[in-house]
């Protein structure tokens, strides 16, 4: 295969995960290919729901209203048009953001799969896994690891 067809890069809005989507905008935009951007979020528990209407009461429909991996679409696909990407899909879906990223790329037969590095050098990511380094272990498309965290280019 000469170029990539399908990119797909994950985002939660932070500003690691927008370098990262920046960089697999322009890689797309060099390919001619489809950018699928994805958000993977936890849904709010009845329980959660609950509280925080008796907390907030008619408030909490507002708060509860904006859905923040919708936002994090919205920006990243303003991002991506800015980047000359013409052709992008959005998704958001409930679950482990490993899980969802691997559920798409086997789904919507992707070829490269962007990640930011964040998470890899951490006590955390080393011990338990991060999502760029189990993504690379998972996927079956080739991964691109942005460096996304320091002073680094």
């Amino acid at each position: 295969m000469s170029s990539y067809t399908k990119v797909l890069v994950g985002t939660d809005g932070s500003a690691s995960a927008t370098r990262a989507v920046e960089r697999a905008a322009r890689v797309a935009a060099d390919a001619g290919a489809t950018l699928l951007i994805a958000s993977a979020f936890q849904p709010i528990s009845d329980r959660d729901r609950q509280a925080a209407i008796n907390q907030l009461g008619n408030d909490a429909y507002k708060v509860m209203g904006s859905n923040p991996a919708e936002e994090a679409l919205r920006d990243a696909e303003a991002l991506a048009h800015k980047n000359g990407v013409e052709k992008v899909e959005t998704v958001a879906e409930a679950g482990d953001p490993v899980d969802v990223l691997v559920a798409l790329i086997d789904g919507r037969k992707v070829d490269l799969c962007i990640v930011g590095n964040r998470g890899l050098n951490s006590l955390a990511g080393r011990l338990l896994g991060s999502v760029p380094a189990n993504i690379s272990h998972r996927a079956s498309c080739d991964v691109l690891i942005v460096h996304t965290t320091g002073g680094g280019k």
